[in-house]
């Protein structure tokens, strides 16, 4: 047994001994807060457990220009090499992907995916593209298409890639296919899955903080780094659909307890929501022409239970509510926006909510009070007797005290014109 044990150590210990630990991070969707967030947490992490390389499976249609600093800051500052690879087929790396890819240490796409359409989104003017030169274009926008223009540049020649290309990505918005990307030097190799990218980058040199460093990815152990409960939460309220949700229920719950006072569930999950929504939308970009129209449309819709307008202000309310909901997130600038179908759903029922709800509600304000010392004003009694201080009337069914300004005879009936305490005024009821 000792011998088959020795013989076992002699034939895999070197495979263990060349082994090495590449942290795999997968980014998919919008570039926001939660992307920055776990990739920190990854590299983190990969430091910790004393990684070879970390590898970064990427599928973006763009995001937020603050966020997609804040990681190419992390990859170009990193101790450890960092591979970002456009995965699986049919995955793209636009706007913010692209320069993500620029900045990595070795960029590689899988086939039939694609990259590109880096222009700053709110300086497009036409299908064409942007020139520089045109008058109509302010001081601001050539500010920011230029900023884009030599940051992209910079990450070119950090890393040695094709710089003409990631220029005419941000001036003219052009993208390209993998197998291009690779005959033109954009990015460094093509793989079909992971496996195969691994085997490629065996061997492999890269530039890390001025030293040259050989990647050791034959033998390597890959292990996925799942993003902590923190990331998980900031990519949930980042959604522009559940920041959406978050806004409204805030508004609901909100009005809903001030409506009705004492109610306490509406208003704490009001409160909360609202909580959780501002503090969603300190961290996305947000329009606030789009939540004043939401707000406006809502007034709208309120007031047409108030007033008769012939349903203008609800029609005008549901317009505004629509518009404002388009208008809250641009798709262009976090890589994704409300749904339509969800708009559609919060429109209807809000107008549902506040003019069938709000009226059922103001006609049981408006109903006649059944019970209670003022269910008493205006019904009609019979004086029974004569007291020192007035008289003694039958009223619903009891004996009450009363007293009158007119001189009242037995028999005669009265109506009940005032409660004072337990005394109740009237007067005679004209014949």
């Amino acid at each position: 047994m000792i011998r088959l044990f020795f013989l076992f150590l002699l034939l895999f210990l070197p495979l263990f001994a060349d082994s090495s630990l590449v942290v795999k991070l997968e980014i998919k969707g919008a570039i926001g807060p939660a992307s920055s967030e776990y990739l920190k947490e990854g590299m983190e992490f990969a430091r910790e457990k004393d990684a070879h390389m970390v590898l970064i499976e990427l599928d973006t249609p763009g995001g937020l220009s603050s966020s997609m600093r804040d990681m190419i800051q992390t990859i170009t500052n990193s101790s450890l090499p960092v591979v970002t690879y456009v995965y699986p087929k049919g995955a793209h790396a636009a706007s913010a992907g692209t320069y993500l890819l620029y900045a990595s240490h070795v960029a590689a796409m899988s086939p039939g995916t694609n990259l590109g359409a880096a222009t700053p989104v709110s300086l497009i003017p036409s299908p064409s593209g942007v020139d520089l030169n045109s008058s109509s274009l302010s001081t601001l926008e050539k500010k920011v298409t230029n900023d884009a223009v030599a940051y992209i540049k910079s990450l070119a020649e950090l890393n040695d890639r094709n710089i003409s290309w990631a220029l005419s990505a941000v001036e003219e918005s052009k993208s390209i296919s993998a197998s291009d990307a690779l005959k033109y030097g954009v990015i460094d190799l093509i793989a079909q899955d992971t496996k195969e990218l691994l085997q490629k980058l065996d061997g492999r040199e890269v530039l890390l903080s001025g030293k040259r460093r050989t990647l050791n990815t034959k033998n390597a152990i890959l292990q996925s780094f799942e993003p902590s409960w923190k990331s998980r939460f900031l990519s949930t309220i980042t959604n522009p659909n559940i920041a959406y949700i978050l806004l409204l229920l805030a508004i609901y719950g909100i009005f809903f307890e001030l409506m009705n006072p004492g109610s306490i569930f509406p208003g704490v999950i009001g409160v909360i929501s609202g909580v959780i929504a501002l503090y969603a939308l300190n961290m996305i970009p947000f329009n606030y022409a789009g939540l004043l129209l939401i707000l406006l449309g809502l007034a709208f819709m309120v007031a047409e239970v108030f007033v008769a307008g012939f349903g203008i202000l609800g029609i005008g309310g549901v317009i505004a509510f629509a518009f404002g909901s388009l208008l809250l997130f641009d798709a262009d600038t976090l890589g994704q926006s409300v749904s339509i179908p969800l708009i559609i759903a919060f429109t209807l029922s809000s107008l549902a909510f506040f003019i069938l709800v709000m009226k059922v509600f103001l006609s049981s304000r408006s109903a006649k009070v059944v019970s209670g010392s003022d269910e008493m004003i205006g019904m009609t009694a019979q004086v029974i007797d004569f007291t020192k201080n007035g008289y003694l009337v039958h009223c619903h069914g009891e004996t009450w005290s009363a007293k009158s300004e007119s001189k009242l005879s037995i028999g005669q009936n009265v109506e009940v014109v005032e409660l004072l305490g337990l005394v109740l005024k009237v007067k005679p009821i004209e014949e």
